[in-house]
């Protein structure tokens, strides 16, 4: 199967993804206030859909259930969920990549909003760049708002954190009261510092090296020369030098700084957002031509790796 997106479907498939993001980040916040997922250390016990979620030891523990059946409710409830959500998972990532990055990590969402801050700011989309974007006019004005944002989302990302492992209604209850413990605040601090640092200066670095959920994802995609890959039409290279509005518009639209022009192996971290494919449809659209970026999967992608593994030789 191949897939051309037009402009028109390549935005329709972004305001898509905007959506699961948001509505994701809102669960990642309110998961542990609503009980959704979480782990309290106070009482050593996971809370899952609103429910207590216990193996059975404390039961065995005061006689009201036998060995046989606490062992098989360690396996019910423990083992085989664990084992069938890191299959899935990794099933997933084998089929169609890092989707959970693109469309769903609340992380990947913060480092796109932040992007679009500071290519405002300062013309970039990392403080790294030795080169603005082309077209860019910098406006010192959004600097603060920059900054701000990622102080803000670093608080709340520590405070969240927190209230996975201790109960929400004391951590924010202590905040308001400004009643927490010593060791909560340390947390807390400590927590808000390293995030906003790694918002504000390193948030490409950790999503394409730090981050161990992508980084398998990452591994299991690589494993299968079959999965949805991000196709460059080599053959009519030539017409990307009229790219419009600006030369290169899909390395510029990577969130994650790739080119995706290059191979499979140099897009490791490719989290298949669709953002470079939609400036290619764009750019062609406007020229009245098919992209040369578009997603193939299957046997197209295979074709597309032994075409990669060949040109490599």
């Amino acid at each position: 199967m191949a897939a051309e997106p037009s402009a028109l479907h390549g935005k329709t498939l972004q305001r898509r993804r905007r959506a699961l993001q948001i509505g994701f980040f809102a669960l990642f916040l309110l998961a542990p206030a609503l009980n959704l997922l979480r782990f309290d250390l106070h009482e050593a016990q996971l809370w899952f859909l609103g429910q207590r979620w216990t193996l059975g030891i404390d039961a065995f523990r005061a006689g009201q259930i036998t060995a046989n059946e606490v062992a098989l409710s360690i396996f019910l409830r423990g083992i085989l969920p664990a084992v069938a959500l890191v299959v899935g998972f990794l099933y997933v990532a084998y089929r169609w990549g890092r989707l959970y990055c693109g469309w769903l990590c609340p992380h990947f969402s913060l480092v796109e909003g932040l992007n679009a801050l500071l290519a405002k700011a300062s013309g970039k989309l990392s403080l790294w760049d030795r080169e603005r974007l082309p077209g860019a006019q910098p406006q010192k004005r959004w600097w603060p708002a920059f900054i701000a944002t990622a102080l803000l989302f670093g608080f709340v990302w520590a405070i969240t954190l927190l209230t996975y492992l201790l109960p929400p209604a004391e951590i924010w209850g202590g905040l308001l009261t400004a009643s927490l413990t010593p060791n909560q605040a340390r947390f807390l601090f400590i927590a808000w510092g390293l995030i906003s640092a790694e918002l504000l200066f390193a948030r490409h670095l950790f999503c394409r090296f730090g981050c161990a959920v992508g980084f398998f994802q990452s591994l299991a995609w690589m494993a299968n020369p079959k999965a949805l890959v991000v196709s460059f039409a080599r053959p009519r290279a030539a017409e990307c030098r009229g790219c419009e509005p600006q030369a290169d518009a899909c390395e510029h639209a990577c969130p994650m700084r790739l080119r995706p022009r290059q191979i499979k192996r140099l897009m490791f971290s490719c989290v298949q957002c669709g953002q470079c494919l939609q400036a290619c449809a764009g750019s062609h659209a406007g020229r009245g031509g098919n992209p040369n970026l578009v997603w193939t999967v299957g046997v197209d992608a295979l074709r597309e790796t032994l075409r990669q593994r060949k040109e490599g030789n």
